[in-house]
């Protein structure tokens, strides 16, 4: 923080810049709309330069629409995230929250799409242009007003400063070994290390190339009801070992807190969402502003899904980094594959099989059918 405030007085060459969406007639419809579809380009910036601060607003269709940022050219994006998840906030739910890179701001706290004010303050340099888009994949016209603040240099950026990417991904539901189980429980304590913890957890984040990853949101629906955590968090740097060089001792301890999410929010970490809010839907998230996790040639990184990833869950996540070079994010899944799951008015599920996405359904062996048996048994 002391770096930050530092620089606030230092004096130095270039210029800055905004682009925006006021009306340029004069008059006061400063939003633009966006039809079904249609992919509109936000800002187009000549480089060198730096995005230093992003702020959007709008209605709705926080899962249904896409941000988008292209560097250098590059033959593909290197931010492709549904705009709430992008800025920390899941399930189409709006939340007044703060921390160090992303805010939120609402009058209607814990609802679904409606109006919300977002910020992102993670510097975003470029050498040669920095392209935004926003893709409206929905059914209905996009109404969007926005700012991206930036800066244009005389000279390239430094070599060693990276380029930020971000990327989101969706199990809807996680394809779990034990559902029926609860969290904390004997049964649910299986041994899960070495490659069925590399084949099995989640994966939040799993990439090439050098760089550094700075942290991710996690968002849940808990569809079991009880505790949905104990995951131990495993980031692998540069390839597969065993042990992995992060292991981590929960899922609320890799978020920085403990017993638990707390529904609080801090510059680091914290629950942008809270479940006891919300009947069931969480978003939390963890920021490695002073502890990045570097790595030279690639980068897994997973968290467990409850105990030995025994849970069903939906489970969603951004994840962010710097790259030395642009490279390519997942994609995320088609619209209607990754809208949040919905209850009825009794309060039950609404599992839509069709727009259903489990990357793998993870296979029993034996400790776990054991477990299984000796569960069944304790609950008939």
């Amino acid at each position: 923080m002391r770096g930050m405030l530092d620089d606030l007085a230092r004096i130095r060459g270039g210029r800055s810049g905004r682009h925006s969406s006021w009306e340029t007639n004069g008059r006061n419809s400063d939003a633009w709309l966006i039809e079904p579809g249609e992919t509109r380009v936000l800002a187009d910036i000549d480089g060198p330069g730096l995005i230093n601060h992003i702020w959007m607003t709008q209605g709705n269709h926080y899962r249904e629409t896409l941000l988008r940022i292209t560097w250098d050219n590059a033959r593909t994006p290197s931010v492709n995230v549904p705009l709430g998840d992008f800025f920390g906030l899941g399930h189409n739910i709006v939340n007044s929250y703060e921390s160090l890179l992303f805010t939120a701001s609402t009058r209607s706290n814990n609802r679904f799409n409606t109006g919300c004010a977002l910020n992102c303050y993670a510097p975003m340099p470029f050498r040669e242009r920095a392209l935004v888009e926003l893709v409206n994949e929905s059914k209905e016209t996009h109404r969007q007003y926005f700012y991206f603040d930036w800066e244009a240099f005389d000279t390239e950026p430094d070599e060693d400063l990276g380029y930020f990417h971000a990327e989101f991904r969706r199990e809807n539901p996680f394809g779990g070994w034990g559902h029926e189980i609860t969290v904390n429980t004997p049964e649910a304590n299986i041994a899960n290390k070495e490659r069925l913890a590399w084949d099995n957890n989640y994966v939040i984040l799993d990439t090439k190339g050098a760089g550094h990853y700075i942290g991710c949101n996690l968002s849940v629906t808990n569809f079991q009801g009880t505790w949905w955590g104990e995951g131990d968090d495993m980031i692998w740097v540069d390839g597969y070992k065993w042990p992995p060089d992060l292991h981590g001792t929960g899922s609320e301890d890799y978020l920085n807190q403990a017993w638990g999410m707390q529904d609080n929010a801090f510059l680091r970490n914290g629950s942008s969402i809270h479940e006891s809010n919300t009947n069931g839907y969480q978003t939390s998230y963890v920021h490695h502003i002073e502890n990045p996790v570097r790595f030279q040639r690639e980068l897994k990184v997973t968290i467990e899904h409850g105990h030995g990833n025994h849970l069903c869950n939906e489970m969603s996540s951004t994840a962010y980094w710097y790259a030395k070079k642009p490279t390519r994010v997942a994609r995320p899944p088609a619209v209607a594959k990754r809208a949040p799951v919905l209850r009825d008015n009794q309060g039950n599920w609404l599992m839509d099989k069709r727009n259903q996405t489990t990357s793998q359904q993870i296979k029993p062996n034996k400790e776990m059918k054991a477990n299984k048996a000796t569960w069944k048994k304790k609950t008939q």
